[in-house]
């Protein structure tokens, strides 16, 4: 009889999905993948499938005329289908690697069925971070983070007394663009906004990380998932991105966590949970000269990181308003539509519009971001 953890995996062809895998083939013997979903790279997903034996995979639409999964592999369908699998009787964990707001109704959908998620999307808890956070605790379900800031905070905080946190610093590479001259900021192309210097992410949010609108809702989330007030909650740029965060304790000591930055000591760290084991990737290599150099960000340069600390201050639905923009206006940016100083413009002109009101249940704020979505694309229109 296997002991192995049971796992689905949410969003698997994407870029947090690859590494997912990678630990999971490091340690067959400990995971196990029984479910897995795409949003449209079904050719991937089949492949995923055959690999590793899985018997559910879910894609958003029927998959192409001619592509077929194998015999062992029940295929789903759409939202219903991904609320299924998230969750799946026989899986003992879920991990939520899908992008954007998406992942909030499968997110719930998993923690309703008292499975603990491993949550690499951050967006869940920035549209509804109240009833996430309700949904686990009526379920006797944990949330474990995998963005590599939040699993440092949570790596920091093992051991130590549930009162002794004073707040949290989350780093920041600064992108692609935080030492371009703010003049040049206005002609940035979707080509050059793409190319991290650090990290190997997806398009949308690499495009966060050059805009920090990603480390703005870093922060969204860690209010959630560590129970902070906003100015308990801060960033600083680390170009390097080897400290992923620190906390600060009562006693006015600080905590850090350091890894190379790839995504894959996060996920193993919350996959393996309490256990440790070797990692997927080499570890930091201290015989060479290690840059630490730390300093504060420049909102004049990176606006949409002081929307979201605005939104976030704002609480109510302010931080979905957020979100639901920045996609919008993000799709719009890789499209060519708008400019990249104009991302910030939307998100801007769709916190001073929309009216920061109550939504407090699963429908009212899926309501709410449709209506963020309609008024940020239209103002897109006009800009057309």
């Amino acid at each position: 009889m296997s002991t192995a953890r049971k796992f689905v995996l949410l969003g698997a062809t994407g870029s947090i999905g690859e590494n997912t895998l990678r630990v999971l083939r490091k340690y067959p013997d400990k995971l196990e993948l029984v479910g897995i979903s795409a949003k449209s790279q079904a050719d991937k997903l089949a492949s995923i499938a055959r690999e590793f034996s899985v018997p559910y995979a879910c894609l958003q639409s029927a998959p192409p005329e001619g592509l077929s999964f194998p015999d062992g592999t029940s295929l789903l369908e759409g939202d219903a289908g991904i609320e299924s699998l998230a969750a799946l009787p026989d899986a003992d964990f879920v991990v939520v690697a899908v992008v954007g707001a998406a992942g909030l109704r499968p997110t719930l959908a998993a923690l309703e069925a008292g499975k603990d998620v491993v949550l690499a999307n951050k967006e869940a808890l920035v549209v509804g971070g109240e009833i996430v956070t309700r949904t686990a605790e009526e379920n006797g379900a944990r949330i474990i983070p995998a963005d590599s800031e939040h699993n440092a905070v949570f790596q920091c905080l093992m051991g130590q007394p549930e009162d002794s946190l004073d707040s949290i610093i989350l780093t920041a590479s600064g992108g692609p663009f935080r030492d371009t001259p703010a003049e040049e900021l206005a002609r940035v192309t979707p080509v050059e906004a793409l190319r991290h210097p650090n990290w190997s992410m997806g398009k949308k949010i690499t495009i966060d990380s050059a805009t920090m609108a990603n480390k703005g809702l870093e922060l969204i989330e860690a209010r959630w998932l560590f129970n902070l007030p906003s100015e308990k909650l801060e960033v600083v740029i680390h170009p390097p991105s080897l400290v992923h965060a620190f906390v600060r304790l009562i006693d006015g000591c600080c905590l850090a966590q350091l890894t190379p930055p790839s995504m894959t000591f996060a996920l193993q760290n919350a996959m393996l949970y309490p256990e440790r084991a070797p990692g997927v990737d080499p570890s930091i290599d201290f015989s060479s000269p290690l840059d630490l150099s730390f300093f504060p960000p420049d909102c004049s340069r990176f606006p949409c990181l002081r929307l979201a600390k605005e939104a976030l201050s704002h609480e109510g639905n302010a931080p979905l308003v957020f979100n639901a923009a920045n996609e919008v206006a993000v799709d719009a940016f890789l499209l060519n539509r708008i400019g990249f100083l104009q991302i910030s413009d939307i998100i801007d002109d769709s916190l001073n519009t929309i009216v920061n009101q109550s939504a407090d249940s699963l429908d009212a704020l899926l309501e709410l971001d449709l209506e963020v979505r309609r008024y940020a694309s239209t103002r897109i229109d006009q800009l057309d």
